[in-house]
């Protein structure tokens, strides 16, 4: 049952290789490969781990694997909005997230990179990432994200633009206690 509600709440609210090294410096994004690069986040299945173990803001989790975790948890709780740091990682619920990207990386999606993830008890897989293309059984995760007023960042929260979602926080919360990926 769980799951099925996941399944809903992503498609309304959406959001590699199996190398265990970390969170990757992506070089084919102009990323820091050499010293005054700019920095960049090429997450891998590896990466994402127990939703809970991130940072709660509101009603998601974000963590910052670059080191700006101070600067993503300000912005998020900004009144007046404001834009993430690279490297900032953002989950409503445990099988979507959303990764901020370097300066440029999509101009289109404000820099960031839509993930559609596969969870179990074993860890993570992507099943989906992109910009424009990550799609649900609903549609485009772009195309909801789309909806946020512009200092929001493309980040859906109730009053930020985007469509409600078909649940209510209740839920969310359950679905998040219910990653299979926490101890």
């Amino acid at each position: 049952m769980a799951l099925a509600i996941a399944i809903a709440v992503v498609a309304w609210s959406c959001g590699g290789d199996d190398d265990d090294d970390g969170p990757a410096v992506d070089a084919s994004q102009g990323a820091q490969a050499d010293a005054g690069a700019a920095e960049d986040l090429d997450m891998k299945d590896s990466d994402f781990t127990c939703i809970l173990d991130g940072t709660k803001v509101h009603k998601f989790y974000l963590w910052n694997p670059l080191g700006h975790l101070d600067d993503a948890v300000q912005v998020a709780n900004a009144p007046s909005g404001g834009t993430y740091p690279v490297g900032t990682v953002i989950q409503l619920i445990p099988t979507e997230a959303m990764v901020k990207r370097a300066a440029g990386w999509s101009p289109t999606t404000a820099d960031w990179e839509f993930f559609f993830l596969g969870v179990s008890e074993t860890g993570t897989t992507i099943d989906a990432r992109g910009t424009q293309d990550v799609t649900n059984p609903l549609g485009s995760c772009f195309d909801c994200h789309a909806k946020a007023e512009p200092q929001w960042d493309l980040i859906c929260e109730k009053m930020h633009g985007c469509d409600p979602l078909p649940v209510g926080d209740d839920v969310i919360e359950m679905i998040q206690n219910d990653d299979p990926r926490c101890p």
